[in-house]
């Protein structure tokens, strides 16, 4: 990832911070790791994968919307099947243990990969205590969305097919993080470019899809809906013509804020509002070609990439380690400390059938907002697809931490 390394002791940097409000950048959330998928959990630990050092692990999240509470007050939690949670916490574990506060309940989980049921269950409610997250509102559920990794078409040099490219960083992306100067702002950057002695926002995806831009393409998709929506989810792959696949991670995002094109719709009276979902936009976007690049453009934001090894076990989210499908979600970290183990009550996909399970907070998202809010990470490829696009689920939610957790005294009681 392209960055520009500032000091907060140089006058450009005041300047800089300076000119850039005063040119009304946007302050976007750090950005999250593209959201891709992983195989169904696995019954061991899948392989660690290093992390770049541009994914540091964020301090504990102040604990504002947590209230205490106790295993018996979580719903379901001794019907789960803790198991097949334990390799994405083990996951989460190869990260939070750089912090003191995990350290030594990661070193004790990591003696323990061949553990049963009751040993892991034991493990939980002997080292964790668990708090029960409610909004600012004081009310307990929140919107429970879902993502996957998807496959679509392309190559790596662009053809009569690949017409549209997948970006790379661009080099004249500033990314100016102001938690050193505005303490209060740690979880925000600044994206914006030069021009002139100016820091002003950066291309718009509207500008960056009609010319105005010069990027360097790392592959090139053959159609423009599938890569708008391989942008939402921040991952997925490529599958070029000899049907390899070239698997894609999120590197950067423009700086603009995310804009759903499917309440543009609904509000356009081009569809309802309970029909709206990623497969009837894709549907509406094939019967009007026409009108198809204005209503993309409605959203501002765009996400640009780099390419991943094909040897991880899932993509990778903001916590750096490779996503688990059905155990991995996208939470807000203003609000829940990322990597944690979060309990999740909520039901299936367009169904009241109940959906319990412990989840790992491995992710973020530009969507992700507010304190009982989750997106589910489904898996790869077309079926995980169906379930994501139609899961806006209500659903509650219990975070575990260590008990002898920093900012306990934070949380009410």
């Amino acid at each position: 990832m392209n960055r520009f390394a500032l000091s907060p002791s140089t006058g450009f940097f005041a300047s800089l911070i300076a000119a850039s409000l005063l040119s009304a950048c946007a302050f976007q959330p750090v950005p999250p790791a593209a959201p891709e998928p992983a195989p169904p959990a696995a019954t061991t630990p899948p392989a660690v994968v290093p992390t770049p050092p541009v994914l540091p692990v964020p301090p504990p999240a102040p604990l504002s919307q947590l209230r205490i509470s106790d295993w018996g007050a979580i719903a379901f939690w001794s019907q789960d099947t803790l198991k097949e949670t334990w390799p994405a916490f083990q996951q989460s574990c190869a990260r939070l243990k750089a912090q003191p506060i995990w350290q030594m309940v990661c070193t004790d989980a990591q003696n323990l990969n061949s553990a049963d049921e009751s040993t892991i269950r034991a493990f939980f409610e002997q080292r964790f205590q668990p708090y029960e997250v409610f909004n600012t509102d004081a009310t307990l559920e929140g919107t429970i969305t879902g993502y996957y990794e998807p496959l679509i078409k392309g190559d790596r040099t662009p053809n009569g097919k690949a017409r549209f490219p997948v970006y790379a960083t661009p080099d004249d992306l500033i990314v100016v993080d102001l938690a050193s100067v505005y303490p209060e702002l740690k979880s925000m950057r600044l994206r914006g470019k030069l021009q002139g002695n100016k820091v002003v926002p950066y291309f718009t995806r509207g500008e960056i899809e009609n010319g105005n831009f010069v990027g360097k393409p790392i592959a090139w998709a053959d159609d423009a809906v599938e890569l708008f929506f391989l942008q939402i989810q921040g991952s997925g792959r490529i599958e070029l013509p000899d049907g390899s696949h070239l698997r894609v991670g999120y590197a950067d995002q423009n700086g603009h804020p995310y804009k759903s094109i499917g309440k543009i719709l609904v509000d356009r009276g081009e569809m309802k509002l309970e029909d709206a979902s990623m497969q009837s936009i894709k549907a509406w976007g094939a019967a009007n070609p026409d009108k198809l690049p204005e209503l993309l453009s409605s959203n501002p934001s765009y996400v640009f990439f780099k390419e991943l090894p094909n040897g991880l076990s899932g993509p990778l989210g903001a916590l750096g380690v490779p996503l688990t499908a059905g155990r991995s979600i996208a939470i807000d970290p203003k609000y829940i400390p990322l990597g944690a183990p979060v309990f999740l009550s909520t039901t299936h996909p367009n169904s009241n059938q109940p959906l319990n399970h412990l989840m790992m907070a491995q992710d973020t998202g530009g969507a992700i907002r507010g304190a009982v809010r989750a997106d589910l990470f489904w898996g790869f490829g077309s079926e995980a697809g169906e379930l994501a696009g139609k899961m806006k689920q209500k659903g509650r939610m219990w975070v575990l931490l260590p008990k002898d957790y920093p900012a306990l005294t934070n949380a009410q009681r």
